[in-house]
């Protein structure tokens, strides 16, 4: 590992993470060398990483001490953060201050921070389509990642702003669901706006090419998806793969949404919103071209399931 250039990977059993360090490790011919950063270097995900040549660090995003440690010696950081292991935008950006600070210490060559925009320009603050939550935001787990933004001035920075993850179907549990009478249903406050969408796998794949470009998107905002699908598009190749009847769409309003019965409903019916209210805005900024160029394996939705058919409840 000595004679390569070593990315810390933070949140390496992680979606995004997990899929950066797969990325490394699976090309033989890398320059670089990843370093995967996990509260438990123990679990099995941490492990099997190990197995396929990652040095395993142990480190908190709480803990300053240990985010220095982990990136000591490093080239690069990939540092991203999780809102749903806690529901805090204030926790996320404390942890996202945590981790500029130490690449900031390090003196570090190049950083990605994985973030996303902050809904709260798309509208006045006296707009009441959409509640406040937790008293400052529209979006917190949008509008956290986008304050921390400026955290990492000074820090050589390429900030990538990423997607709806597919992978939500499985890990969510937003998959269509089957009703008494056989068929199947989904809901969603989208109405027929095109949501941006990428598998969590591609996010790790164009970081990775954002690495190999050197510091050429430095200090540059760089924002993907693969495709803009609406839901209705989304539910037909979905009935195609799986070999389903047709997928009833239930687009309800997002106050309705918002008060369903699971752990972040409003923050999901805020989020949906914002993908419905302001869907040019969210699909312009995203540049689905550069996205491939930084990784030309990019699944489209339709290979996305046919990859994945093994773990979407249907």
């Amino acid at each position: 590992m000595s004679d390569k250039k070593i990315i810390a990977v933070v949140g390496a059993t992680g979606a995004q993470g997990g899929s950066l360090c797969r990325a490394i490790l699976d090309d033989s011919n890398s320059e670089y060398a990843c370093r995967a950063i996990t509260r438990d270097p123990n679990k099995d995900s941490a492990r099997a990483l190990a197995d396929k040549g990652a040095e395993v660090v142990q480190a908190d995003l709480d803990d300053m001490d240990s985010l220095t440690h982990a990136f000591t010696d490093v080239y690069g950081a990939y540092c991203v953060t999780n809102f749903w292991e806690h529901f805090s935008a204030e926790k996320e950006k404390e942890q996202a201050r945590n981790m500029a600070d130490a690449a900031r210490a390090i003196g570090m060559n190049h950083v990605i921070w994985s973030t996303l925009e902050d809904t709260r320009k798309f509208m006045a603050a006296d707009d009441t389509r959409m509640p406040m939550l937790q008293d400052n935001y529209r979006v917190p787990h949008f509008d956290a990642k986008a304050e921390a933004n400026s955290y990492f001035e000074n820090v050589p920075t390429t900030f990538l702003v990423t997607s709806f993850y597919w992978d939500n179907l499985y890990s969510f549990g937003l998959a269509p669901k089957k009703g008494d009478n056989g068929n199947y249903s989904w809901t969603f406050p989208m109405g027929e706006a095109k949501l941006a969408g990428i598998a969590a796998e591609d996010i790790g794949k164009a970081a990775y090419g954002l690495f190999k470009t050197g510091r050429t998107y430095v200090g540059r905002t760089v924002a993907i998806a693969s495709e803009f699908l609406t839901i209705e598009e989304m539910g037909q190749q979905i009935s195609e793969v799986f070999g389903i009847p047709p997928i009833a769409y239930n687009a309800v309003s997002a106050d309705t949404y918002r008060t369903f019965d699971f752990p972040g409903a409003d923050e999901m019916g805020n989020m949906f919103q914002v993908y419905r209210d302001f869907e040019n805005s969210v699909t312009r900024l995203r540049d689905s071209k550069l996205a491939r160029k930084l990784n030309p394996q990019m699944l489209t939705f339709r290979d996305f399931l046919e990859k994945y058919k093994g773990q979407i409840p249907l």
